[in-house]
């Protein structure tokens, strides 16, 4: 088990968000996660995808995140992306910043 992974993720915010300046519902932000994956599930190619979409900086940079270690993300977070093999990709995971798609890069 890897004490520091590499990821990347796509973060759609809420009205209800910490730090969110968003006026989407979480209903609205779900359904866009929701849409989010689904374009991944076709093919689309997440980095562009996180430049698109993505309402977190790391949004510019195809939502790279790059390596952190255990307990540098919130627990939700945390616990998905360190699940994940590399290259594969998570469901919509929830968390108090909104709602996330991750994918785990190395």
């Amino acid at each position: 088990m890897s004490d520091e992974i590499r990821a990347s993720h796509i973060l759609i915010m809420h009205e209800d968000s910490t730090e969110s300046t968003s006026t989407r519902t979480r209903e609205e932000a779900l359904a866009e996660i929701g849409d989010a994956a689904a374009r991944l599930e076709e093919g689309a190619d997440f980095a562009e995808l996180a430049e698109e979409l993505s309402d977190c900086p790391s949004g510019a940079h195809g939502g790279d995140l790059g390596f952190f270690p255990r307990g540098a993300m919130v627990p939700e977070f945390e616990e998905a992306a360190f699940a994940l093999q590399v290259g594969e990709r998570s469901g919509i995971v929830e968390t108090d910043f909104g709602y996330h798609v991750i994918l785990r890069t190395g």
